[in-house]
């Protein structure tokens, strides 16, 4: 069969998906725990399907065959709904565009509650073994269960696998309802690091031995008084997570014509570690892109408040400003990077204003693997009733279709999609806000955006 190319040691296209993918200092080989492109058949009891071939590397290409396997994790609670109705979008997609030349092989992997009722484990590792094994994969929301012992599914499979750039597009719908006046103002891309920060999960709750330890030493050893019956968390910020994650952002913005990428900290009160993020995405623009970026400094000293032609302008912005800028004056920011927390709050306050998670798409980004996924979460009490809108997983498959150099496919649903929102004929979640709309089920949905093709 034939196979498509796709050069990932760069940025390509016009979104952040296309994000390198470059494996920096080692063979691919060396980064895994199994051997690509090996005699393994069967991930979870599985056996994987034998009318599709794998997405390899060839150097720092991608090769994606015509019929690529693709794992999915279902998702828990309207995961069910959003997935069912997302794969009868994509492959309708695929179909359309490549008049059946290309098909996606689905290979479904588990976790959430549905590998913890199989298999006794929240997140297998084969399941693990396999979205390495085939490069990219697709996940709905997973559950969190509530209480001590089980960390964020999401988190630990970020961190497991070290995808530390999760890429979150957010740009507006013409017809979705909006709380803001203008939400076309707004188009940014956030860079958010994905492994580090309060989410790495070195914590200890109150009264623990472990909490009582770290007190302990604190005021012995650097004289440092912590109340006795605290928690303890511990923030960790490192230049290597900092740079590849900037460097990843610069990319993206030279490659794409971006106007400037925003570094957003809470340097003034968090210097070590948000501070130091600032100053080693400065550093890290001037020792790789100083030839084509110029700061917002030597804009103001050099070059009479003008960005020179042909630079990308890094400039940076406490958090907190950033949260009422990012409202306030949406058409001044484009590309954003940020540490884990802010990229958190950052991005979903983005989405509300362009008509919320439900139409949030967002990926996970490591060297050599790409995990794409709903950005919401379970709403369980909506769970196999077919009303939730599935624009999150659709729209995040539009990214996948794209980092795997089908941009046809993903222009195609994305096409549709917003043609389908236009006629107001949207999911119960947009219909309540929107004047003359035409309510449908997720699945009636799906089929209106196919009949849009």
């Amino acid at each position: 069969m034939g196979f498509s190319k796709l050069i990932i040691g760069g940025i390509l296209g016009t979104h952040p998906e296309f994000v390198s993918c470059r494996i920096r200092g080692a063979s691919p080989e060396s980064q895994f725990p199994i051997p690509l492109g090996g005699s393994r058949v069967k991930f979870n009891g599985a056996e994987v399907p034998a009318s599709g071939q794998k997405i390899t590397l060839s150097g720092t290409s991608l090769v994606v065959p015509d019929n690529p396997i693709i794992p999915f994790i279902e998702g828990d609670g309207t995961g069910r709904d959003i997935w069912k109705a997302s794969r009868l979008v994509f492959d309708a997609a695929v179909e359309k565009v490549s008049k059946g030349s290309r098909k996606v092989v689905w290979y479904e992997v588990f976790a959430g509650e549905k590998a913890f009722q199989r298999f006794g484990s929240w997140l297998p590792d084969d399941t693990l073994t396999a979205i390495q094994e085939f490069r990219i994969s697709i996940k709905g929301p997973l559950t969190t269960p509530v209480g001590g012992g089980i960390r964020s599914l999401n988190v630990t499979l970020r961190q497991l696998l070290n995808l530390y750039a999760c890429v979150r597009p957010v740009r507006y719908f013409h017809g979705v309802p909006s709380p803001v006046k203008h939400p076309e103002k707004l188009n940014v891309v956030v860079y958010r690091e994905n492994t580090e920060d309060v989410y790495a999960g070195i914590e200890w709750p109150a009264g623990s031995p472990e909490a009582q330890k770290v007190i302990a030493f604190l005021e012995k050893e650097l004289g440092k008084k912590v109340r006795p019956d605290s928690g303890i968390g511990i923030k960790p910020i490192s230049i290597t997570a900092t740079k590849n994650l900037v460097r990843r952002a610069i990319q993206y913005a030279l490659e794409n014509n971006r106007r400037s990428v925003t570094i957003v900290h809470k340097g003034n009160i968090m210097k070590y570690t948000e501070g130091a993020f600032r100053d080693w995405g400065y550093e890290l623009a001037r020792e790789e892109f100083a030839s084509r970026t110029v700061t917002e400094e030597e804009v103001t000293t050099k070059y009479d408040f003008k960005v020179p032609e042909g630079k990308l302008l890094i400039k940076d912005r406490i958090a907190d400003s950033m949260l009422q800028q990012i409202l306030t004056r949406p058409d001044e920011y484009d590309v954003i990077a940020t540490p884990n927390l802010n990229g958190d709050y950052l991005s979903d306050a983005c989405a509300a204003q362009v008509g919320g998670l439900g139409i949030a798409p967002g990926a996970n980004i490591g060297d050599g693997c790409a995990v794409f996924e709903a950005t919401h979460g379970t709403a369980p009490k909506y769970a196999d009733k077919d009303v939730i809108n599935p624009g999150s997983v659709l729209l995040s498959g539009c990214m996948m279709f794209e980092y795997m150099g089908w941009r046809d496919v993903a222009k195609t649903i994305e096409d549709a999609f917003a043609k389908t929102i236009q006629q107001k004929k949207v999911t119960y979640d947009l219909e309540r806000l929107m004047t003359g709309a035409t309510k449908l089920k997720t699945s009636e949905f799906a089929r209106a955006i196919v009949e849009n093709m």
